[in-house]
């Protein structure tokens, strides 16, 4: 006989994200996607209850996402996103009218499919493979929410590669692809091209591209893709960008070339040159989406947008004297963005960074780059761990620091993130309170997702909108680096 569904009150968030660990962690995810296809048809299609804006590469995917789901949200249309991973509770991954899904939804959701999550691990058993992983089910789950609302746009953000990723069970409307770089080379290839390959399996006939600036091998393999598959394309400087920037107190005032127009002195709160790369990236799969890359946007609704985009831990300052800055970057292209909008925004005259890695990362080659970015400016740096058990320990990477250029006596090592946080402020005197005197705390998602759990900072989504709060308590799991 199947296993009876436990009624929705016998579970909780805490619980039903329990019950998926148990499976698999975070970082198992396996080349496959006929899994997916199979929950999809036995839950009756809800992939296709919506249109969807798939958004892929290796930098950027969450920001892009949440700036895509503000002028969607501007324009009056109900989104749904769906990002990872997340960095206080497993609902921020999962975002309704630009919040995260209600508990209730959440739990009521899950109770329903699980009987058909049932089905689809024994079908998956008789082929001998294993069951649905993590990110399969959380996949699952979003495109069920989704369906069950409904939303008008589906906003889904690859979660690893492209082409065999759980999100690529929808075909989607618009595909957008950030800037490509090395990371994940073990799954993903060992060049810029083979991760292009990999990246581009989201490219749908019937859709349409918005690219980043790409490396040339990168850009090839792109627009390969996409003249195969039939779909216009549109690269970031060559038909869209950024025309100006004007850097600013907790954000920056841009101009954006767009696919059909041009939006001048458009008020972005998010910081670095990076973000406004993002931002001409989600203004371009908005013309795409809502006017087909021939029809203007209205720039009131744009202006609206901006007004209520937010990127948790990202470069996002979480308390003052001394300023604690939090900027989630998981690889050396991630950290090198955030170092120069540091030194742009921020112009400490004393920088002490704490840095934590999670083993699959490149962290010799994360090394290099933080001591080129920040070897002249940072008098201290403490090296330590998250929470996650996959974080390299703080020795380890003192040692590949000093193999970077870092001094011995420069370095501190704790396995604690509150202990690393006391020592840092414990460099900086009384006098340098009064000048501008910065902690910096950068590398994995999850050790960020750690330090905003201890200043007790939480991801509400989009502010001011007038939908529904959703409830969201403090620090729940994290999951792993996109």
């Amino acid at each position: 006989m199947p296993e009876r569904a436990p009624q929705a009150d016998e579970y909780s968030v805490t619980s039903i994200y329990a019950e998926m660990l148990a499976r698999a962690p975070e970082n198992d995810m396996r080349p496959r996607l006929e899994p997916m296809q199979l929950a999809m048809e036995v839950l009756g299609d809800p992939q296709r209850s919506a249109p969807v804006i798939h958004v892929g590469g290796t930098n950027g995917k969450t920001s892009t996402a949440r700036m895509i789901e503000a002028g969607l949200l501007a324009h009056d249309l109900r989104a749904g996103r769906y990002s990872s991973p997340h960095m206080g509770k497993v609902t921020e991954r999962i975002a309704v009218d630009g919040k995260p899904v209600s508990d209730e939804t959440f739990v009521r959701i899950w109770d329903e499919i699980r009987p058909s999550i049932g089905l689809v691990d024994a079908q998956l058993a008789e082929r001998g493979e294993k069951p649905l992983t993590l990110f399969e089910l959380l996949t699952v789950l979003a495109i069920a929410i989704f369906a069950d609302e409904p939303v008008d746009v589906m906003v889904l953000e690859v979660g690893l590669g492209g082409s065999w990723d759980a999100t690529n069970v929808a075909d989607s409307a618009v595909q957008v692809i950030g800037p490509i770089s090395l990371d994940h080379t073990a799954m993903l290839g060992e060049t810029v091209e083979e991760i292009a390959q990999e990246k581009a399996g989201i490219i749908t006939e019937g859709g349409f591209l918005v690219s980043a600036a790409q490396q040339r091998d990168a850009a090839d393999v792109l627009l390969e893709a996409a003249q195969t598959a039939g779909v216009p394309f549109r690269f970031q400087g060559v038909e869209f960008g950024v025309e100006s920037r004007l850097p600013g107190v907790g954000g920056q005032q841009v101009t954006i070339q767009g696919l059909t127009g041009r939006y001048p002195d458009l008020q972005l709160p998010l910081l670095g040159a990076h973000q406004a790369e993002n931002f001409a990236q989600a203004v371009a799969a908005l013309e795409a989406f809502i006017g087909g890359g021939e029809r203007q946007l209205n720039i009131e609704n744009l202006r609206t947008a901006c007004e209520h985009i937010t990127s948790p831990g990202r470069l996002e300052t979480l308390r003052s004297a001394p300023a604690v800055i939090v900027d989630a970057a998981h690889n050396p292209a991630g950290i090198e963005a955030g170092a120069t909008a540091v030194q742009e925004s921020f112009g400490f005259s004393k920088l002490v960074l704490i840095v934590g890695i999670l083993k699959e990362k490149d962290a010799a080659h994360m090394m290099q780059v933080l001591f080129e970015q920040y070897g002249d400016v940072v008098s201290e740096v403490c090296f330590t761990q998250s929470t996650s058990a996959r974080a390299i320990p703080a020795e380890e990477l003192a040692e590949l620091a000093q193999d970077a250029g870092f001094r011995e006596e420069q370095i501190h090592t704790t396995e604690q993130l509150d202990a690393a946080i006391a020592w840092a402020v414990e460099q900086i005197d009384a006098e340098e309170l009064s000048e501008t005197a910065g902690i910096l705390i950068t590398g994995s998602i999850t050790l960020v997702g750690d330090a905003r759990a201890l200043f007790g900072a939480v991801d509400t989504g989009i502010p001011d909108t007038g939908a529904p709060d959703s409830e969201v308590p403090g620090h729940d799991s994290t999951g792993d680096d996109s």
